[in-house]
């Protein structure tokens, strides 16, 4: 893969996957978050720090544009979304399992529904940067073709 389709593909899913966040997680599924919440108290933050959470966001995105690109020739859009829906999966089972075991900032019904909304999310994501990746992609070949 080309830097240029690494950053690219970063910087779209990162946007992609940003806003898809606050659709599905502050609006959608607020409220049930909140009714899942762990025993933890004060542990949520009145505004959130929206440069984390994009940074958070473009790292995601990196690894899903990787695991995009290091797929043998071109990745269409249904291999993207089964991509970024497997990253977004693996990522958040691990994480959210992970902290299940040694905090209580979420019970176990949201520690095992929040991967599951992942799979949306990962794959929504994956879509839109294969389908960027491809045009990148296809954009390059007639650049050489025409040298």
């Amino acid at each position: 893969m080309e830097t240029k389709q690494f950053v690219t593909g970063t910087l779209v899913g990162g946007v992609t996957l940003f806003v898809l966040g606050y659709l599905i997680f502050d609006l959608a599924f607020a409220d049930f978050y909140s009714a899942n919440a762990g025993s933890a108290t004060g542990v949520a933050r009145g505004a959130q720090l929206v440069w984390a959470v994009a940074l958070g966001s473009l790292s995601y995105a990196a690894l899903i544009t990787l695991a995009i690109g290091s797929r043998a020739g071109s990745a269409t859009i249904g291999a993207g979304v089964q991509i970024g829906a497997v990253v977004g999966f693996l990522l958040w089972v691990t994480a959210d399992f992970i902290l299940y075991g040694i905090t209580n900032i979420a019970n176990l019904t949201r520690t095992v529904v929040d991967p599951l909304l992942e799979l949306v999310r990962g794959g929504i994501g994956g879509g839109v940067t294969a389908v960027l990746l491809g045009k990148i992609s296809e954009s390059g070949r007639r650049e050489s073709r025409r040298t």
